[in-house]
């Protein structure tokens, strides 16, 4: 035992260096992460990777990256155009990819995997949302038409009417109930379109929908096996909680604080500090990842009191550093993998206490 203590207090120590100085907000009993500096590998055949929307886990917890292909021309006279969907697995080997742009929207912006790892890609703005294989090579369900918006006009400068109907705007986040199949979409990527959460059966057809009081936008989403709602008030630093028939619930804030003190005292916005989420996967789901572009962190939460219990990041380009991070996944193991769409690339966080 006395050999051990100190080993114990050289893993805390270096776990506090890399996560950063809100550590000192760590329970005991919090999780806490380091960055996996030799994930991922390398991306075969000079790969160029745009601006990543959104990163998701399958059941086999393979990570797949929503790449927007949107690098700029220069970069690709030291390489090739990444596919816009790329598969890897656990080791961060290549496993698929794949790209579809006929059927795929041009700004993709989150992804889910449903209970049989069918893939659930939406695309902001699109007016549609999509259920894919798992390996891309079949079109399953598609719900809204592409480029069609659900606006006064049918087009993205339309004033958006929020209607009864399963046509989208800017879809940003989605779910696939495991029980009874029905499709939860967050409709409100864009401050100009809707601002609301709409439910569509198995089939596609719509349920019902609600409007999150006080929202300029709808960014994000995630439904616990509870059956509570989260939804991100992007700009509002907090997270709306609702049930599945969009009853309110509770509010859990996320007030955040600029390092550098502003001159005029006023805090300038960045990103917004609930910007993408998602859940733990133990049975309880005790955990709730947040990213907080304001602050360019991952904030750790315990989902039933919403106290934050530790974070890691901050604004920057080397490893452990973010650059507009903007999609997050959470797998099986409780390693964590942020996206960043300005910083183009993908970085794993390994849970190394619990």
């Amino acid at each position: 035992m006395k050999k051990s203590l100190p080993i114990a207090v050289v893993t805390c120590a270096m776990a506090a260096m890399i996560i950063g100085p809100h550590a000192l907000r760590a329970e005991s009993d919090a999780p806490k992460y380091e960055v996996d500096r030799s994930w991922p590998k390398p991306f075969p055949d000079r790969w160029v990777i745009g601006g990543l929307g959104g990163v998701c886990v399958d059941l086999h917890d393979h990570v797949f990256l929503l790449n927007r292909q949107d690098a700029p021309e220069a970069d690709l006279n030291s390489g090739h155009l990444a596919p816009a969907i790329i598969e890897l697995d656990t080791e961060s080997n290549l496993v698929n990819s794949w790209s579809a742009p006929a059927s795929l929207g041009p700004r993709l912006h989150s992804c889910y995997f449903d209970k049989d790892n069918n893939m659930w890609i939406a695309s902001s703005p699109s007016g549609m949302v999509q259920k894919y294989s798992h390996d891309g090579s079949k079109l399953l369900l598609q719900i809204g038409k592409k480029g069609v918006f659900d606006s006064s006009d049918g087009t993205e400068k339309g004033q958006p009417l929020n209607s009864n109907a399963a046509q989208f705007f800017m879809p940003s986040s989605i779910f696939a109930d495991p029980q009874t199949g029905d499709v939860y979409v967050a409709d409100g990527e864009g401050s100009g379109g809707n601002r609301r959460i709409a439910v569509m059966d198995r089939s596609g057809k719509f349920l019902r929908q609600w409007q999150p009081e006080g929202m300029r936008t709808v960014h994000c989403m995630s439904v616990a096996t509870d059956g509570l709602v989260y939804v991100c008030n992007r700009q509002e630093s907090r997270i709306q909680v609702y049930d599945k028939l969009g009853n309110f619930k509770k509010n859990i804030e996320t007030p955040w604080t600029p390092y550098t003190a502003p001159p005029d005292g006023k805090p300038k916005e960045s990103g917004g500090a609930a910007v993408a989420l998602d859940l733990s996967r133990d049975s309880k789901q005790r955990f709730l990842y947040l990213l907080n572009q304001n602050n360019e962190e991952v904030e750790v939460l315990d989902r039933e009191s919403g106290k934050v219990l530790t974070s890691f990041g901050h604004a920057g380009h080397f490893t452990g550093e973010f650059d507009q991070a903007h999609g997050i996944a959470v797998d099986s193991q409780g390693n964590v993998y942020v996206a960043e769409n300005r910083g183009r690339r993908i970085q794993k966080f390994k849970l190394v206490h619990q």
